[in-house]
């Protein structure tokens, strides 16, 4: 008897993967025009975590630009960005990093990227200027990680135009060495999500980068040219649907401080036909070699599976994660992974358009998924569009919630549609440990239910209080710092990885915590959710539990076991070593 998964995708494999819907900026809307399910009867529990917005009093006062204000006329105005925490100065609090964009007209003064240093008492101080990262331009996607492995992170952005390279000098400052290390390309391109990547597991991070379309702004069409630019009947920018799809490239590091192209020999040059946006890169399918996901816009998502050999194939379909539960493309944004049911496998979790729900994709353990988003609860909401998402432990229940930073891409429909608003709500769906979600907005606290149009989001812990922050990129306002004020008596653990033979940073390493009688496992990663990259210290709710064991695969496939860990503290484990430092918070 075959799964059900398995028909979809003989089904979607005789139609040639063509189980077409609308696009998600177009005609339509690449939603399936579904209902929402209709809501459980609510749990009645606290919901212990109330997230408050802090940005102002904590100095992120600066507006992100990103296009027009009331009408945007091309896509590149309207898919913004992401965001990052960035421990740059190695002092062991989060410093945030956030990109901006800029105005068809031309930069304003002032508009650069921005590094904001952690003062350590909930506020932030601006050094930008001092440290560099003072490029302008329509930034896409960041990746934080130590490619270099001299012990400082450096940073990777995409733009609409020429990717850049900052390596960090360990001084508080960085140099754009884009040139020297063979990154950078002649041709305009349209860079989106983009991860660092052991792939080869020599130790050396590579650079996985895709590309949204394979356009020029100069050659858009016009809101309202073509059923591709209309939207409930409104006049509206076009594409993505039909614009020319994008492609992923893959550079290996050589060591050295340069990289190769290697997209054709690996594989994954040959992956055509999708809008690729945010990429994820974790081990799948438990074979201990990194496979990378990739969240595609209107169009199938791509799973590329790690062949042990420098190669890849793309296996979304017949895994599970490239349409819908019923065979149909969405307009895939944001991805959250994690162990959401604690069985020690990696889940997917997939942000969708209006008009659609989220998608929750359960793994196997073999690398094979199922849509459970109807089952878990989750299509009770449909009204907005997703886009940054994390898969967290917000109350330190000892269970992953789902968060979802939400706003719309048409400023100009809400005036016609007002049930259709460009300002929307965050979304918190809190883990009830059996399978089950409840969604929650004003029971989360202000800074969920204010309504923003937000794009990239991030997680982490910025004050050090031993709970999950999250910082949130707003489209032409501050960005949003939502400080995680937790009560009650979960307990929580922080790990820091140190690569010695494998990357310095870490990036693939899966850490699974056993606590009581439930065990969860996270993977370091050097993006996520829309666009972001989320603390590196993993962050374990361990509930009741104040003890837990760690069982520790490295990305070069060596593990160790490290018993009786206390809970209330950050421990720092250096590949080999065993806990090399402990901090109380």
């Amino acid at each position: 008897m075959i799964t059900r998964r398995e028909l979809m995708f003989r089904i979607a494999s005789a139609a040639g993967a063509s189980l077409l819907v609308p696009s998600a900026f177009g005609q339509g809307i690449s939603s399936r025009g579904l209902k929402p399910q209709p809501r459980g009867k609510p749990s009645g529990r606290p919901f212990l975590a109330r997230f408050t917005d802090v940005a102002k009093q904590a100095g992120l006062i600066e507006p992100i630009v990103y296009g027009g204000l009331d009408t945007k006329n091309y896509i590149i105005e309207v898919v913004g960005a992401g965001v990052a925490f960035i421990d740059y100065d190695n002092d062991g609090w989060m410093d945030l990093f956030i990109l901006n964009g800029t105005k068809l007209e031309g930069n304003p003064p002032g508009v650069t990227n921005r590094l904001y240093k952690n003062n350590r008492d909930g506020t932030f101080t601006d050094v930008t200027t001092k440290s560099g990262l003072t490029r302008a331009g329509w930034a896409s996607a960041v990746t934080v990680a130590d490619y270099d492995n001299d012990g400082f992170d450096d940073i990777f952005i995409t733009y609409y135009g020429h990717n850049v390279l900052y390596r960090n000098n360990g001084n508080g400052t960085f140099s754009d060495v884009t040139k020297q290390s063979g990154l950078a390309q002649n041709a305009v391109r349209y860079g989106s999500g983009c991860t660092w990547v052991d792939y080869d597991r020599d130790g050396h991070l590579d650079l996985f980068v895709a590309n949204y379309l394979s356009t020029t702004l100069d050659a858009l069409p016009k809101p309202g040219t073509n059923p591709d630019c209309t939207w409930k009947g409104v006049a509206v920018n076009c594409g993505p649907r039909g614009l020319p799809t994008g492609f992923v490239q893959l550079f290996h590091n050589n060591g050295d401080g340069t990289f190769n192209d290697v997209s054709k020999q690996s594989g994954v040059g040959a992956a055509a036909g999708s809008y690729p946006m945010t990429a994820v890169a974790a081990d799948y399918d438990n074979d201990g070699w990194l496979d990378v996901y990739v969240a595609c816009d209107s169009t199938p998502s791509w799973l590329f599976r790690n062949q042990h050999d420098g190669t890849f194939r793309e296996e979304a379909l017949e895994r599970g994660v490239a349409l819908s539960e019923d065979g149909l493309e969405q307009a895939g944004m944001g991805v959250a992974v994690g162990d959401i049911d604690l069985d020690g496998n990696l889940d997917v979790f997939k942000t969708n358009f209006a008009d659609d729900t989220n998608v929750l994709y359960h793994n196997d353990g073999k690398g094979n998924f199922d849509d459970v988003t109807i089952h878990a609860g989750l299509g009770v909401e449909t009204r907005y569009v997703g886009w940054g998402a994390g898969m967290v432990d917000l109350d330190n229940d000892g269970f992953p919630d789902l968060f979802v930073a939400t706003g719309s891409v048409y400023p100009e429909v809400e005036k016609k549609l007002p049930a259709y608003p460009f300002r929307t709500p965050r979304l918190v769906f809190r883990n009830l440990g059996d399978g089950r979600f409840e969604e929650l907005i004003d029971e989360a606290g202000p800074g969920v239910a204010d309504a923003h149009a937000s794009r990239g989001c991030a997680f982490g812990d910025f004050d050090n209080d031993g709970d999950i922050d999250v910082l949130i990129w707003n489209m032409n306002e501050p960005p949003s710092l939502l400080r995680n004020d937790l009560s009650g008596t979960g307990h929580w653990l922080k790990v820091m990885l140190v690569g010695v033979h494998s990357n310095r940073s870490a990036i693939g390493t899966r850490v699974t915590a056993r606590y009581g009688k439930r065990q969860q496992s996270q993977e370091v990663t050097a993006q996520c959710s829309f666009y972001s990259v989320n603390d590196r210290r993993l962050h374990f709710g361990l509930g009741s539990e104040t003890v837990a064991t760690l069982n520790i695969r490295w990305s070069n496939g060596s593990t160790e076991t490290i018993p009786n860990v206390a809970s209330e503290q950050l421990v720092v484990v250096r590949e080999g070593a065993g806990i090399i430092s402990k901090q109380k918070f």
